[in-house]
């Protein structure tokens, strides 16, 4: 199974596991980190420098895709987009993924733009669509 990750915070092989179901094995996937440099705020978003979220975004790729190599999960990693649909959209026209897993917060702690409809981006990409919250 070919599974594209979209997480704002590092993740280990456990959370994956969990969020995919225990009925996947690490051997059996082949996965694409996706790290998209959220900012923290609309204000943010439209003021501010995208370094910062940028260098964040490198850093969460960098952490989960270590994470999961050495739990024996084969991974590949790059930084999205600040809008998670149009880094989905991009990882999409060079890793064709079979299912999607959207990390995000809970709604008190979310970045901007990081809430999405699941549904909706089912129906865009043609694809099963799986939400899981970070802890």
């Amino acid at each position: 199974m070919r599974l594209l990750v979209l997480t704002s915070e590092p993740i280990t092989a456990e959370q994956l596991r969990h969020a995919v179901g225990d009925g996947v094995a690490a051997d059996e996937v082949e996965v694409m980190v996706v790290a998209p440099a959220l900012q923290e705020s609309a204000l943010q978003f439209w003021l501010s420098d995208a370094d910062d979220a940028i260098a964040r975004a490198d850093g969460v790729r960098r952490k989960t895709a270590d994470q999961l190599g050495q739990a024996g999960v084969p991974v590949s990693s790059d930084i999205g987009e600040s809008d998670p649909e149009q880094a989905i959209e991009d990882a999409l026209m060079t890793f064709p993924a079979e299912r999607i897993v959207f990390f995000e917060h809970h709604p008190d702690d979310r970045r901007y733009r990081e809430e999405l409809d699941t549904a909706e981006l089912e129906r865009r990409f043609s694809i099963p669509v799986d939400r899981a919250t970070l802890t």
